[in-house]
């Protein structure tokens, strides 16, 4: 089932005003988007703990774990990022 995850394709819809990527349009992008949700809950619940050692440990996770989700989106983007006026 893993490498199936790796199949060539697009996995999110080009937003049709702006830029950047819309909603998925394969598995493999609910997939990534509902893990980088669960992800985000985890640092939160992380972020709780009280301790300053904790919360930027949550801080740092978040921001890669976004920056991560960026770069995949942005590389499964069917027609790739650019501006869009609904044209």
């Amino acid at each position: 089932m893993l490498h199936k995850f790796f199949e060539p394709g697009d996995w999110f819809a080009a937003k049709k005003y702006g830029y950047g990527s819309g909603m998925p349009i394969a598995w493999q992008g609910w997939v990534l988007l509902l893990s980088y949700i669960a992800v985000m809950a985890g640092f939160a619940f992380v972020m709780e703990r009280g301790d300053d050692v904790a919360f930027i440990t949550a801080c740092v996770g978040m921001v890669a774990a976004t920056g991560l989700l960026l770069w995949i989106a942005r590389s499964r983007t069917a027609g790739g990022w650019r501006w869009r006026n609904g044209k």
